[in-house]
């Protein structure tokens, strides 16, 4: 383990979230707002233990894939601790346990809140809150990639951590070159949204703030309402469509802007995302209009269901009506999208739409082989045939996903709920989608009735699933720490 590296770089996350909390102190003061000890003192704190970190100097700034995986893990835990203190120490949060599952959930893009109401949060604090969506997103360290210049070999490992999906590679030569382009789509695409909010009536502030929101795919909204307290149809299919656009793998916009559009269209993951949400608004849609006499007409129904769909595979969260009260059918629907989520190297959450491709291909190739033991039999993803190593990665990340979750699910059955109910609170944390799809933890309800303990427990669930399990794992094995 290269110790110096792991803290040069996390001194250097610490620095930057210290720079970042300027912003949300900033709004404070536009607001003549009394906030400014809740950012300044956390400030403070970063600044002196993160210079002294960030200038440690070595030799060797070689990084690997242990490196990689313990940077990553343990910078989103400290960024989440520390990013907690401005709600604490403005009152806004009181207790520790709410505060860290709050921020986990902000940088997690997850949604998922401990409030009941946000209503009468100060603008500064709500700023931050909502902020860390927008950060957690595209993801803290690539974000010091692509303005920082980070020396060291072996930078492509942290980047891999922390991006989603069962693969990331370099769009060009340069890994930070990579950074900044990846960046540059994600800040263009949200102030296009926020522009496109603000023509449909929505006051500067929120238009801001839904657009950061939407692009981390995060979910926390402004009002207690969410997307339904403006009770626009123009607005809910513009954050319809963004949501869906940033449940895309971005190498697709990548390609898009170099102009090879029609390789961009070829994507196989692509195809099968759009094909899964038109279907699964279709079916919930006719499944509503029948079922529930609050539906008047197929376009009605077609409305909430496009919305809820968008929101649950790209892992958002908002909301416009309470699914949790949907028929058996949607709410199964909806489930299945929690857990596949949006596509890999989005800012989405969940197990990934690659990652079903390639499970479902991998079973095919298995029950071939067993039928024709001869036959050599191949698996292919995206034009390209797939490693055994891919495939084992693939099975692995599942596997380990379906146990966190069982078991989360059986120590939250020892606090409240029930057991889908703790089940669907599990799914909806680790897959960052936020709301479950029981009344209990669904859009219009709140994690706050959960312990103080299980809120801890279901912040690091969050984490996990954010950086995809491994980077967690990998940090609390003995074996890790070890020198070489």
């Amino acid at each position: 383990m290269n110790y110096k590296v792991v803290l040069s770089i996390l001194g250097k996350a610490l620095l930057i979230e210290a720079a970042l909390m300027l912003v949300p102190l900033l709004v404070g003061v536009y607001f003549n707002e009394n906030s400014y000890l809740s950012f300044l003192i956390p400030m403070a704190g970063l600044f002196v233990i993160g210079a002294p970190l960030s200038a440690i100097k070595t030799k060797d700034g070689s990084i690997y894939a242990k490196e990689g995986f313990v940077i990553v893990a343990l910078a989103w835990i400290v960024l989440s601790v520390v990013g907690c203190l401005p709600f604490i120490i403005s009152g806004e949060i009181t207790g520790f346990a709410d505060a860290l599952f709050e921020t986990a959930s902000g940088f997690t893009t997850t949604g998922a809140s401990a409030l009941d109401s946000v209503e009468g949060m100060a603008k500064s604090i709500m700023f931050w809150r909502i902020l860390t969506h927008w950060l957690g997103g595209m993801g803290v360290l690539v974000f010091i990639l692509a303005i920082l210049p980070t020396a060291g070999a072996g930078l492509m490992y942290v980047f891999r951590a922390e991006s989603p999906g069962p693969s990331a590679g370099k769009l060009v030569g340069k890994m930070r070159h990579t950074a900044r382009i990846l960046y540059g789509i994600y800040v263009v695409l949200t102030m296009f949204e926020a522009l496109l909010l603000l023509l449909g009536g929505m006051s500067f502030y929120d238009a801001v703030l839904t657009a950061f929101s939407t692009a981390g795919t995060g979910g926390f909204g402004v009002h207690d309402g969410s997307i339904a307290y403006y009770d626009s149809v123009y607005i809910e299919m513009v954050v319809a469509a963004f949501m869906f656009l940033f449940g895309i793998n971005f190498n697709i916009f990548y390609l898009i802007l170099t102009g090879n559009i029609l390789k961009a269209l070829k994507s196989e993951e692509l195809t099968v995302y759009v094909v899964m949400i038109l279907t699964a608004s279709i079916t919930i849609a006719l499944n509503i209009l029948f079922t529930l006499d609050s539906i008047t007409n197929f376009w009605q129904a077609m409305r909430y269901s496009f919305f809820q769909v968008n929101t649950v595979s790209s892992t958002t969260g908002f909301a416009t009506t309470d699914f949790a009260t949907w028929p058996a059918l949607s709410k199964g629907i909806l489930l299945f999208l929690t857990v596949i989520g949006a596509s890999g190297g989005s800012t989405g959450g969940g197990m990934k739409v690659a990652r079903l491709c390639i499970l479902a291909r991998s079973a095919k190739a298995n029950i071939r082989r067993m039928t024709y033991p001869r036959a050599v039999v191949s698996v292919k993803f995206e034009g390209k045939t797939l490693s055994q190593e891919t495939e084992r990665g693939v099975l692995t990340y599942f596997i380990l996903y379906i146990a966190i979750a069982c078991v989360c699910t059986l120590i939250l059955s020892f606090d409240i709920g029930g057991v889908f109910d703790n089940f669907s609170a599990t799914l909806a944390c680790i897959s960052n989608v936020g709301p479950g799809i029981t009344e209990m933890v669904g859009p219009m309800a709140s994690y706050a009735a959960y312990s103080p303990f299980s809120k801890i427990l279901l912040s690091f669930v969050m984490i996990a699933g954010r950086l995809e399990i491994f980077p967690i794992i990998i940090l609390f094995v003995p074996r890790t720490w070890k020198k070489g």
